[in-house]
């Protein structure tokens, strides 16, 4: 809350203004201090309302009165400016911290994601998804009746098995929340080879729906952890699982639209990313808004990786994630 009180300072008062130096100064208190209105100023002071309310202007004019912001998301705020700072992004939204448990702390920033969600879009928008935890959060957010004409697209293929790792499953939930229409892509994340893929992508059904994901308006994507042993990554592609070893010399930081990217934000040269059927980070970077939305320990190094490689607009995470991105860039709290 802002809180406003007569400066302690020594201020000089012009000699126009010493005549009602008393006067301006009971003014102030009353109005700042006691919560007086000017109204009921006026009637204490035996004044007229536009005596009062002049009175209290030239007090500020002449620097007796400072004003302070005392609020409990003061440190959040400035998180969110040192995030920025980093580079690499526009805008940082931090939640606090709520709890240890990491999937009641993804909870809390997929509901601020949806909040920000809901504040950005417009009858006729379209939004590109990534299937994933963080996505799957921002679904779970948008409570209570929504009536957008908007359309939901995927940005990447599908993946059968968990429910947050098939986009189009996903997709559907964020369309029937939000009173939009989704639209399913027929096609799996990976194909065989790059050969593979390019025909996936050129059939009509498919290419159709990466078109349209090309010239959505907002993006809202997860960022993915890569060497932690409960990295969704596995889910994406569970063969993967046992090319570990070149994975970690392929120099794998995180993953982005199932893109395997060093730290520096830059794709890796590793086999499956050849075979993705999903839009490429040059395509997804043509996306006016791109939302990234993650939590946890063990996505402070990916975020900062992500955020090197600028390849989003705004990062919604919570406290202690952003506060240990932060120290990993060489920053302090």
């Amino acid at each position: 809350m802002a809180i406003a009180k007569p400066t302690s300072k020594v201020v000089t008062i012009p000699r126009e203004d010493a005549v009602n130096a008393r006067l301006m100064h009971q003014a102030l208190v009353m109005h700042f201090l006691e919560g007086l209105t000017q109204a009921q100023i006026a009637d204490r002071l035996g004044l007229s309302h536009a005596t009062v309310n002049r009175l209290i202007k030239r007090g500020r004019q002449l620097g007796l009165v400072e004003i302070k912001i005392k609020s409990p998301m003061e440190p959040l705020v400035e998180l969110e400016q040192q995030l920025v700072a980093i580079g690499g992004i526009s805008r940082a939204v931090v939640v606090p911290t709520v709890s240890d448990n990491q999937q009641t702390a993804l909870q809390a920033v997929g509901e601020a994601a949806a909040r920000m969600l809901l504040e950005s879009i417009a009858d006729g928008d379209t939004i590109c998804i990534t299937g994933g935890k963080g996505v799957s959060a921002v679904v779970a957010g948008l409570q209570g009746p929504h009536g957008f004409d908007v359309e939901v697209i995927p940005a990447t293929g599908c993946v059968q098995g968990k429910h947050y790792t098939d986009v189009n499953h996903v997709g559907a939930l964020m369309a029937e929340r939000l009173g939009g229409l989704a639209y399913q892509i027929h096609a799996p994340l990976f194909a065989d080879d790059a050969e593979q893929r390019a025909m996936l992508i050129g059939m009509r059904s498919v290419g159709d729906v990466f078109r349209k994901a090309r010239e959505a308006k907002i993006a809202v994507v997860g960022i993915g952890s890569i060497l932690s042993d409960d990295s969704s990554y596995y889910d994406l592609h569970p063969s993967s699982s046992t090319d570990r070893v070149a994975i970690e010399r392929s120099g794998a930081s995180c993953e982005l639209l199932a893109h395997l990217l060093d730290v520096n934000g830059q794709v890796c040269d590793y086999a499956l990313n050849r075979s993705l059927v999903s839009l490429t980070l040059a395509e997804f970077a043509s996306i006016p808004t791109k939302i990234g939305v993650a939590s946890g320990p063990n996505k402070a190094g990916p975020i900062l990786s992500v955020m090197r490689g600028g390849h989003l607009d705004t990062l919604v995470t919570d406290e202690a994630t952003g506060a240990r991105v932060i120290e990993l860039a060489g920053g302090t709290r």
